[in-house]
């Protein structure tokens, strides 16, 4: 039987750094206020590199912490509502940035829980044997999505880039994953993307709206509550552990009283989730990888750990992945 197991990780963030004070000058809002409700003491903003750029740094992270050479890699999977274009994608940006030739690279969009889904369908090449080693990247720069003037969502967003290398070994790594959708609540989180322009029609609707982020936070809320909980409760349905065996939980960072209630629903005490959402804001599908690995490098994991990635996001989707902490700590 062959696993799908992490070998390597790499993550990047901007330099930029975006305190709370900073955005009350631009709208109306306060450090306390976007604390309180959020957990977000400062954000990550880019201040020029494109998606691709960012994702780049992470990707080469990554390949040297796996110990492997790049040409190893076999497949390039790249989840981000932000891309650098349309087409081509951001993957085949990377794939050519990275100098690999002849393997497939292609970009998925499933907002925040982008990067499970990328873990999800890494798994099964893996698992089915036609991949050996496969670059799973999240990546964001959501400033340039971003409505600066509306103080409900601008106080939320960062930008960074994750990525992980998975590979195929005997040892158990992915236990089990689930992903799934419901396209009908869509508008609660939504971005625009090219309206409807056609100089043949002699009517034509006013379909054009601004690529701004817009988000039903009440409804976000309680939909994030209930489908997080249900996420971590299927993976670990689907294996051999419970709720007692999980070690840790890397949730989408997304707001601090998401976690908590999810914390408090389960049972679980906070120490076990990994959060850095006080620093990073919410990256969308940067933010597993970018707090996986920052825990990582603080050597906050070790082998044989039982760990839950759980996400939600637009489309509105949601997903997690159960695995086995199986990287060294000291390569």
């Amino acid at each position: 039987m062959v696993y799908s197991n992490i070998i390597g990780l790499g993550s990047y963030s901007p330099s930029q750094i975006i305190k709370n004070d900073a955005l009350s000058e631009i709208v109306d809002t306060s450090d306390e206020w976007i604390r309180t409700r959020t957990g977000i003491k400062q954000r990550r903003i880019t201040a020029g590199e494109k998606t691709s750029q960012m994702a780049l740094k992470a990707a080469k992270a990554a390949i040297k912490d796996a110990g492997i050479k790049k040409e190893e890699i076999d497949l390039i999977i790249f989840s981000t509502i932000t891309p650098d274009f349309f087409t081509p994608s951001t993957a085949s940006i990377v794939q050519a940035e990275l100098e690999l030739i002849d393997i497939p690279s292609f970009d998925i969009s499933a907002g925040c829980t982008g990067f499970i889904y990328g873990m999800q369908i890494a798994d099964q090449f893996i698992k089915s044997k036609q991949c050996k080693a496969i670059l799973v990247i999240g990546a964001e720069a959501l400033s340039k999505v971003t409505n600066w003037s509306d103080r409900n969502t601008c106080v939320l967003f960062g930008d960074g880039a994750g990525a992980a290398i998975l590979q195929g070994d005997e040892r158990e790594g992915i236990i089990s994953t689930y992903t799934g959708s419901q396209g009908d609540l869509e508008g609660y989180l939504t971005l625009p993307a090219v309206p409807v322009r056609n100089p043949f029609l002699k009517h034509q609707e006013n379909n054009g709206h601004q690529s701004h982020i817009y988000m039903n936070g009440k409804e976000i809320f309680k939909f994030a509550t209930r489908i997080m909980i249900k996420s971590i409760t299927r993976v670990l349905d689907q294996s051999n552990y419970s709720i007692d065996d999980i070690d840790y939980i890397i949730p989408h960072q997304a707001n601090i009283r998401i976690i908590d209630y999810v914390s408090q629903k389960l049972k679980i005490n906070k120490e076990r989730f990994v959060v850095n959402l006080d620093r990073f804001g919410n990256t969308s599908a940067a933010s597993i990888p970018l707090a996986m690995d920052e825990a990582y490098k603080n050597h906050r994991f070790c082998p044989g750990d039982k760990i839950i990635m759980v996400a939600f996001g637009g489309g509105l989707t949601w997903g997690a992945a159960l695995a086995n902490w199986t990287i060294q700590g000291d390569k």
